[in-house]
């Protein structure tokens, strides 16, 4: 049985557990699902402030559940704050992000691929990740659909119908070959978007938990662990702060 844990990773305010009733239809059998978030921090993560804000609370969860056998901790928010400090500091657990997961599945299930975002604000932080992991000359365009991260839900025909069109724009003037939804609060939106467009809709939170899964077999079958050689390599002393 695989344990793995949904943190939204910002104050109970704004922690959505509607995600893993969602994601329930779509893990594995064998996969224990659980979802937390921080005991205190923002509402949302759309400013770099807030994101600086959450990074030590979150890091120190994301080692505690380490410590009670958890398989992997998913960090929910498409920013993937803290994803590679997390990597650091661990030893076993698997830790994932939805934009890292979205973005390897989406480079293997198409040549180009654009992302729908909320707003022109998320755009530059989003590029330092596609350029981080590697992913820049796969992307065909960011698409902003004028939505903030608590207006996704409001009217989801209003946020379908933006998505529709700027999904189309993608691929008819930008070459995307899939569509990455560039939100955790994205949610719900995949199925009904990729009958429109007729292209892979990568739903980052499905994305990030199937990519969990994944990390955990290869790690449990083959001994493939993050590797601690250079780059995530352990601080020698954790309890230094």
């Amino acid at each position: 049985m695989r344990k793995i844990i949904y943190i939204d990773p910002v104050g109970p305010d704004g922690a959505c557990s509607e995600i893993t009733k969602y994601l329930d239809c779509v893990k594995s059998k064998d996969t224990k699902l659980e979802f937390t978030c921080l005991e205190k921090g923002p509402k949302h993560l759309e400013y770099r402030y807030y994101s600086a804000l959450i990074l030590p609370d979150l890091l120190d969860l994301i080692k505690k559940l380490e410590e009670k056998e958890y398989d992997a901790a998913i960090i929910g928010c498409f920013y993937d704050p803290g994803l590679y400090e997390a990597k650091e500091i661990l030893e076993r657990m698997v830790v994932i992000a939805p934009a890292e997961a979205s973005l390897h599945i989406a480079a293997t299930l198409s040549y180009k691929f654009s992302i729908l975002v909320g707003r022109r604000k998320w755009i530059p932080q989003m590029m330092e990740n596609v350029i981080k992991y590697g992913f820049k000359d796969r992307l065909a365009s960011f698409k902003c659909l004028d939505f903030a991260v608590d207006e996704f839900h409001k009217d989801e025909k209003v946020t379908l119908d933006r998505m529709i069109k700027k999904a189309n724009e993608a691929i008819e003037y930008d070459g995307a070959e899939a569509i990455i939804l560039g939100c955790t609060m994205n949610f719900g939106f995949y199925k009904e978007l990729q009958k429109f467009i007729k292209v892979p809709v990568i739903d980052p939170t499905i994305a990030a938990v199937k990519y969990a899964e994944f990390l955990i077999d290869i790690r449990d079958l083959m001994g493939w662990y993050t590797s601690k050689k250079f780059a995530f390599e352990t601080p020698y002393d954790l309890k230094m702060v």
